[in-house]
């Protein structure tokens, strides 16, 4: 039994390895082409993966069927989620960007404390914000409040993309709502794409790239993700989840040579122990 749940826990950590593999990517490819662009190219490729994954067109049947209004503010919030996100990591150390975007689902589940010594886990996550702004001179430590605006606001829709998650998880579409949350996003996005920077999106020389960072972003994590949910508890995958910003900051390390400051690893850490934190809390109280 512990093998198993160690073969587990370590595809929940590949899984989180692979997503910020695909940011580092997706990061580079920034460089070249637009945010915009590189949100409509992941998206559109990750719609195919989904929807080959989980064989979504056995779902066409039922469209009608189906309560539109959660569907389509569920695809609202993870479009918007991805071109904040894409945009913030063009402006913003690889580790900043995911560690600010983490403050939107961890302010959702805080939002639940019911008692006051839960409060320590709302400090910790003011702190590492506090702390993750080099207040003194951002331009020398590389850090841009544009780019961290779009990451708390990435933040914020994906702690929308949670919310309205659960209530068309009612509607029992299963994995299927994804394949049409994120082709919904695409198609939403194509216009503004081509009206923008057509010739860049039309190009198929960043289609390779851009297939394998929807790869790494999409179908390895699902994968591994349902691989491991079959063998971890709620509290011991929530727990593993809170690790991303750390991984994030060693993606960008190792791939794009990004250096951050001491201080902004301790910010990282509070924010970090805020999420187990606040796991644990949620756990406890469960019945």
């Amino acid at each position: 039994m512990k093998n198993l749940q160690l073969v587990a826990v370590l595809y929940m950590i590949l899984s989180m390895v692979a997503y910020q593999i695909s940011a580092s990517f997706a990061k580079q490819l920034i460089t070249t082409l637009d945010p915009l662009t590189v949100t409509i190219l992941r998206l559109s490729f990750a719609t195919i993966i989904v929807a080959v994954m989980f064989r979504s067109w056995t779902i066409l049947s039922k469209l009608k069927q189906l309560k539109w209004r959660d569907l389509l503010l569920y695809s609202a919030s993870l479009g918007c989620m991805n071109i904040l996100f894409y945009t913030s990591l063009g402006k913003l150390p690889q580790g900043i960007a995911v560690g600010l975007e983490f403050i939107g689902p961890l302010s959702l589940a805080l939002l639940s404390i019911k008692q006051r010594s839960d409060y320590i886990w709302v400090i910790f996550a003011i702190i590492g914000i506090a702390l993750m702004v080099p207040w003194h001179d951002a331009n020398q430590h590389n850090f841009s409040y544009i780019g961290a605006a779009c990451a708390l606001g990435a933040g914020f829709f994906w702690a929308l993309y949670i919310y309205f998650g659960h209530r068309v998880a009612q509607q029992d579409m299963g994995m299927h709502a994804l394949t049409i949350a994120i082709g919904l996003s695409a198609l939403t996005l194509l216009p503004f794409g081509l009206w923008s920077n057509a010739p860049a999106l039309l190009d198929t020389q960043y289609w390779g790239k851009a297939l394998v960072i929807a790869v790494l972003a999409t179908a390895i994590p699902y994968a591994l993700d349902l691989m491991a949910l079959k063998r971890l508890s709620k509290l011991s995958y929530g727990t593993l989840s809170s690790l991303a910003p750390a991984l994030a900051a060693l993606a960008g390390l190792v791939i794009l040579h990004e250096q951050i400051s001491l201080i902004q690893w301790v910010a990282l850490a509070c924010i970090m122990a805020a999420s187990i934190g606040v796991t644990l809390r949620g756990e406890k109280q469960v019945p």
